[in-house]
């Protein structure tokens, strides 16, 4: 509580500070963005450090108190970390289940970029106990959550609003991207395709390059700047063999595919049957053990893995041994997240990957005698299935590109990539991760969560002072009326009444400086553009908003829904983005109230909230079924209340809240 109370005054005293050096705008955005970037690049080298740290604590200290067990102490080394992950996740159940990136998009679509330090610091040193105790996933997703994070709380701190924070909290996540595999180009892409979803604006755009260029920057300070992989590319082979790397795409894709379903299964055989009759402890135990022991084998597939990709790249192991590994990283890496481990799916990516790519090639080479380039075909299907895991093709692209810094195998690289991608999302029908937050619900479009908006009916945000201009309205006449009206667009009516066009400043502008000669020769009729779409009362806000992207207007005439020919207001973008906002913070105050009781009547039952009161929750009686609560007149039959009614649940649901 002191820290909250004494935090408050110096963030008003910093953003005070801030508005009197009266800055121009782009320079204060552009300071800012570098002083994300410079703040998670050192949080992500940090991040890097930690994990080399508790390596060391594991593998070196950890092992020699288990002398006793002489080399099999290795088995039970994953084992522990899981353990210790497992007591984080009951001491702050609410705080664990907010995991992965996919928490970054919800944050970043949802909360105006709202990531709490607690959620933070969390999943900052839970990742690093998993990774460094030998777990074989990789570091990307918590180190997007901990930018994003990090960049959050800097938003807070300098009083940025939601619209700027959600932007640098993307940016944030980028920026760790960046730092954490030295690739600026790939932490800008991760962030406009992964976080953002696509929603791409310059001023984003400006921020993402600013703050991932600044952090990677940091990290080759601190890190160096030696490439992750070392390598040398003697040919990519012949132009008419370019078709092989369209198979290696192929098969790329169908891998990542595979992977995809595998993960799907067991997320639900964990969530709904394992996780509900075995303590999650054991269970995350039992899969460090599995860990352990394909550790105590095969060496390799502790850890991130760039040492063993780097191996493969120098032919320094047997094809029986890649094809070893490749399998129980398939095998694995679902396993340890889907217990209850943190980490990401990048490396694991890369891995499978470069082990798919080797393969690939000894297969040709063996079986076809082609003479390929083992190098160039497991670096181009490394690209292909973190591209196609992942559903990133440019940033696949870029990340193996910067990493490598190699530009010779580009050409095959960026086919395999799309190839692998490609087939994914046909599949699929969209990306993995808009797929993974369909599954609990949400239903986002260009960056924003549409669920919110199909309630919200039009006529709920509509303007009824719309402005409707004659045809024949001379020129100066609607020059006048334009100068007067907060509302930048006319609808031009014919003599019925019917709308023919509108007029904006964007028709008004070309004729201004002609204004004198044309003043007394135009009516509002020769400028109107013509084609207005009319918006009925009764629509949603999610279809509306879909409308402004297509048409690319900001205002829209609404009409009566019992007389479609009448127009009763207007409808504007800023007033829909705005109602979204209201509704977001609705949804989120409410998510956490469901929660919290959620929590305290599975524990207890009923929660008593003041005398004779209580909240409870019952299964509703069949014979409610199609009714509305107007219908059953609960207060005036039982004397009760209605907090909220639960959906039916999916297996994401069930997940979170194990």
């Amino acid at each position: 509580m002191f820290f909250i109370k004494t935090l408050k005054p110096i963030n008003v005293r910093i953003q005070s500070k801030i508005s009197h050096l009266a800055l121009p705008e782009y320079v204060t955005f552009s300071i800012f963005a570098i002083l994300t970037g410079a703040i998670v690049g050192l949080a992500a080298v940090f991040f890097h450090d930690s994990i080399q740290f508790f390596n060391q604590l594991f593998f070196k200290q950890t092992a020699g108190g288990l002398f006793f067990l002489g080399a099999a102490a290795v088995i039970v080394l994953p084992a522990i970390g899981m353990l210790i992950q497992s007591l984080m996740i009951s001491l702050a159940p609410n705080t664990a289940r907010k995991k992965g990136v996919a928490e970054v998009i919800k944050a970043v679509a949802l909360r105006g970029g709202y990531i709490s330090f607690r959620t933070t610091l969390f999943h900052f040193l839970a990742p690093v106990i998993c990774i460094g105790s030998g777990g074989t996933v990789g570091p990307e997703g918590p180190a997007a959550q901990l930018g994003g994070g990090m960049s959050s709380k800097l938003g807070n701190i300098f009083g940025l609003s939601d619209a700027r924070r959600r932007m640098f909290t993307a940016a944030g996540s980028g920026a760790a991207i960046a730092a954490i595999f030295n690739s600026p180009l790939g932490g800008i892409f991760f962030a406009l395709e992964v976080v953002l979803l696509n929603d791409f604006q310059s001023a984003t755009f400006s921020a993402l390059i600013l703050a991932s260029v600044t952090a990677s920057a940091i990290s080759r300070i601190f890190l160096g700047d030696t490439p992750a992989f070392i390598f040398e590319i003697t040919s990519t082979g012949l132009y008419h063999q370019y078709y092989l790397f369209v198979l290696l795409g192929i098969g790329a894709g169908i891998l990542s595919l595979l992977f995809i379903r595998y993960s799907n299964f067991l997320d639900i055989l964990f969530h709904r049957k394992l996780l509900i009759k075995i303590p999650q402890w054991l269970v995350m135990i039992l899969v460090g053990l599995a860990v352990g022991v394909s550790g105590y084998f095969y060496k390799e597939i502790f850890g991130i893995g760039y040492t063993a990709i780097n191996e493969i790249l120098a032919g320094g192991l047997a094809w029986k041994v890649v094809a070893t590994l490749m399998v129980m990283k398939f095998l694995l890496v679902p396993m340890i997240l889907h217990s209850g481990g943190f980490g990401g799916v990048f490396a694991p990516s890369l891995f499978m990957g470069a082990c798919f790519g080797y393969l690939f090639a000894q297969a040709g080479n063996y079986f076809w005698g082609l003479e390929l380039e083992t190098t160039t075909y497991v670096l181009v299907s490394m690209g292909a299935v973190l591209g196609g895991v992942n559903s990133i093709p440019i940033t696949g692209i870029l990340l193996i590109f910067e990493m490598t810094k190699d530009y010779s195998y580009i050409l095959p690289l960026m086919l395999s990539v799309v190839i692998s991608t490609m087939i994914v999302q046909l599949v699929l029908k969209g990306s993995v991760y808009i797929k993974h937050l369909e599954a609990q619900g949400y239903n986002f479009t260009h960056g924003r969560e549409m669920n919110i908006l199909h309630a919200i009916q039009v006529s709920d945000v509509m303007r009824k002072d719309v402005v409707l201009v004659p045809e024949h309205t001379p020129l100066p006449r609607l020059i006048s009326k334009l100068l007067e009206s907060h509302h930048g667009t006319f609808y031009i009516t014919n003599p019925e009444g019917t709308i023919t066009g509108s007029v904006s400043e964007n028709e008004l502008r070309p004729i201004i400086t002609e204004y004198e000669h044309l003043k007394e020769m135009l009516v509002a009729s020769d400028i109107a553009k013509p084609g207005v779409m009319l918006i009925n009362e009764e629509d949603n806000l999610d279809n509306v908003l879909k409308l402004f992207g297509k048409q690319n207007q900001d205002e829209f005439p609404v009409v009566s829904a019992a007389d479609p020919g009448k127009v009763i207001g207007s409808v504007l973008r800023q007033d829909v983005i705005n109602a979204y906002n209201r509704e977001s913070l609705k949804y989120n105050l409410a998510d956490g109230l469901a929660h919290e009781l959620k929590t305290t009547l599975r524990e207890a039952g009923k929660s008593t909230v003041a005398e004779g009161y209580s909240i409870v929750e019952r299964k509703i009686p069949i014979s409610f079924t199609g009714k509305s609560l107007s219908q059953l007149k609960l207060r005036n039959k039982y004397g009760l209340e209605v907090l909220m009614i639960k959906k039916a649940r999916t297996p994401y649901e069930d997940a979170d809240d194990s």
